[in-house]
């Protein structure tokens, strides 16, 4: 069953989401076009966007979409929920958008065969129980896909934590400093496919990690506490 809302949320700000698309179209165009072709490579089944922002994905979703597909979203910031919604309504692929925050997903469980994470998780205010949402609405055998971008190395790490708490408040909660893979295949909901660690961006947006986990058909027993 769907989750009580979560009262922390990632903040909304209409002049970023206003900036956003002038902001990325030359990045969309030159860096992310092959990493969001994977996210959406064979396709199949109900399709979940963790976190659509202005709508990025719906173009690549509208490529690939056939007769068994079927398209969810959820953007809680209502600024960039409006946009996407207008981009949804212009192509012929429909995208049904939700306002739920990942942490309380408003759909019930085993809903979806593919959940997508492209640039999503550095504004979830709580990772962990995001991921166990996914866990919870998707298929037994069902794939969290995810392209993120995370901490880097060395000097580039210390400039993306010095630059972190601008950059949140500039950027609709945007961390700089994420482990993301790390935490993403901790959860022991899920079994890895794949995952790369990708050297491309600019500072302080890189590295990037990439990769698939796929539900495990048997939830993992229990810890028992010792004594």
């Amino acid at each position: 069953m769907p989750t009580e809302p979560n009262a922390s949320q990632k903040p909304s700000s209409p002049l970023f989401a206003a900036i956003y698309d002038p902001a990325t179209a030359l990045v969309e165009r030159t860096l992310l076009r092959p990493h969001r072709e994977y996210l959406v490579a064979n396709l199949d089944g109900t399709v979940l966007d963790l976190g659509a922002g202005t709508g990025a994905m719906f173009p690549y979703f509208e490529s690939v979409a056939t007769a068994s597909t079927e398209f969810h979203a959820i953007e809680p910031d209502p600024y960039m929920r409006r946009q996407a919604a207008e981009k949804a309504k212009a192509q012929a692929t429909p995208v049904r958008i939700e306002s739920s925050p990942a942490e309380a997903l408003s759909y019930d469980d085993e809903s979806f065969d593919i959940v997508i994470a492209s640039m999503v998780f550095c504004t979830i205010p709580d990772i962990e129980s995001a991921v166990k949402e996914v866990a919870r609405v998707l298929k037994p055998g069902g794939e969290l896909r995810f392209f993120e971008h995370v901490i880097d190395d060395g000097w580039r790490a210390g400039l993306q934590s010095a630059l972190a708490p601008l950059w949140k408040r500039l950027a609709g909660g945007c961390h700089l400093t994420r482990q993301t893979g790390t935490r993403l295949v901790a959860d022991r909901s899920f079994d890895v496919v794949e995952i790369e660690r990708l050297n491309l961006g600019v500072t302080p947006i890189r590295p990037f990690v990439r990769g698939r986990l796929r539900k495990r058909s048997v939830s993992p027993p229990r810890q028992r506490s010792g004594r």
